[in-house]
Parts: structure tokens; sequence; C-alpha cells
């Protein structure tokens, strides 16, 4: 599966244990209805992320993982998901189209002032 997205945040990397690390990534989605995507890295492919940017828009792969958990003292049964990424590919953004916060990039250039005064 993948989708296109911005990338929203980026966190640092957790050790689990030491034989587990992960590294969560919020991606805003480009849809009609915009959504808050969560996935997450997992071992070395932590690195991945090193060399991604907020507000960057990404192609993402994903894979879906589920797993079951019985909670010990109550033996009541939870199914947990996770979205992995296993391949992330930064797009080239056309910056005549590009936004800020909703924002044509034009607009925002066309308002700024062109003769700020610089204190040196």
């Amino acid at each position: 599966m993948n989708f296109t997205g911005t990338i929203y945040r980026i966190g640092e990397t957790q050790v689990i244990s030491e034989k587990f690390k992960k590294r969560e990534i919020v991606i805003r989605t480009e849809d009609k209805y915009p959504q808050l995507i969560g996935c997450q890295f997992t071992q070395e492919k932590c690195f991945d992320a090193d060399h991604l940017d907020v507000g960057q828009v990404v192609e993402v792969d994903i894979n879906l993982r589920g797993r079951e958990w019985t909670n010990p003292k109550t033996n009541e049964v939870k199914v947990f998901n996770t979205i992995e990424i296993w391949k992330i590919k930064p797009q080239v953004v056309d910056m005549e189209q590009a936004t800020t916060n909703g924002i044509p990039r034009q607009v925002l250039e066309d308002e700024a002032p062109n003769d700020i005064d610089l204190p040196f």
C-alpha cells in the first residue's frame, strides 16, 4: 500500500529493547478530507527519517501490521495495529502551487514587503 502526504511531525528514535527500536512520523494526507496518519520506522529503517524535514511532501510505501494481546489480569483480548514504513520517497513540489498552512506560497510572496530595513 502507499500514499502521498506532507510530513507533519518526526519523532525521535525510541529504543524499546536491545533488540527493537522504532521512530514515529506523522504524515498529513493530501485528500479532499486530509487525515493525520501515524506511521513508524523500525530497526535500521529509523535512520531513513534523518534526511526528512517537516513540511516535505513524500510518497510512502507501508505495511499494515496487527497483533493480538491478552491482558494477563483480566484475560481481555485486544488487537493492536501498526502502520510500518518500508520505503519513503521525497517528492518534487512545484513551487508555484506550494502552500504554507493552506495559503498559496505565491500569495505569501506577493504580500511580503520588498523594502525591509536590515539592522546592519
